[in-house]
């Protein structure tokens, strides 16, 4: 993506499905697990740095998805909330890589995602230069997005099930938004499994 830029891509995979029931790392949607499609956009860009944080039923998932170009690190803290992975794949990131200057989140239940909105965020992030750059989809704002070195310390200190975006309230940060049509669109539930399915055809 960028020469000049040390970017790092952290997948986070790790939480319990509670309400589906069974890992939505693996629903299949057009003959593809839904982890396995954000695996595949993020290589098609050529990063070098690349996590993949599993956490509840990894080794269930490991079996079923192609990990190979990401390096995997679990999370055994994981029934905390989503504040612990985003530690243990910042961590991660940063150990992996010397003088990182942007880590990108992705989640792995987003089915429309496709390349160009990484692309947009990176874009965004490079040239606007704030403390990070969110997807927008509605009113909300949330993943993928893309953070400079500068809010790794904010990303450490988030505890139990607070999000990134969180950082978004705080008064003197600074950050970007790109759209992102479907990006609302993730399966909790059975019923969004059902209507991923619809969505098929």
């Amino acid at each position: 993506m960028s020469e000049e830029e040390n970017i790092a891509v952290v997948v986070l995979a790790a939480g319990g499905s509670t309400r589906l029931g069974r890992p939505k790392q693996l629903v299949e949607f057009k003959g593809k697990t839904l982890l396995d499609h954000t695996l595949d956009n993020v290589d098609l860009l050529g990063f070098q740095t690349k996590i993949l944080v599993l956490g509840a039923k990894r080794e269930e998932i490991m079996d079923k998805i192609d990990a190979n170009s990401f390096k995997v690190v679990i999370n055994t803290q994981w029934e905390q909330g989503m504040a612990s992975s985003i530690k243990v794949g910042l961590e991660a990131a940063m150990a992996e890589e010397e003088g990182l200057d942007h880590v990108l989140f992705l989640v792995s239940d987003q089915p429309f995602l496709e390349r160009a909105n990484l692309i947009k965020l990176v874009h965004t992030q490079l040239t606007q230069h704030p403390n990070a750059t969110y997807s927008q989809y509605g009113e909300n704002v949330g993943v993928p997005a893309i953070f400079g070195k500068e809010a790794f310390p904010l990303l450490l200190q988030l505890e139990a099930d607070e999000g990134a975006k969180k950082l978004t309230r705080l008064e003197d940060f600074k950050y970007c938004t790109e759209t992102f049509k479907k990006g609302g669109f993730d399966v909790d539930t059975e019923e969004d499994v059902q209507q991923l399915k619809q969505m098929e055809k």
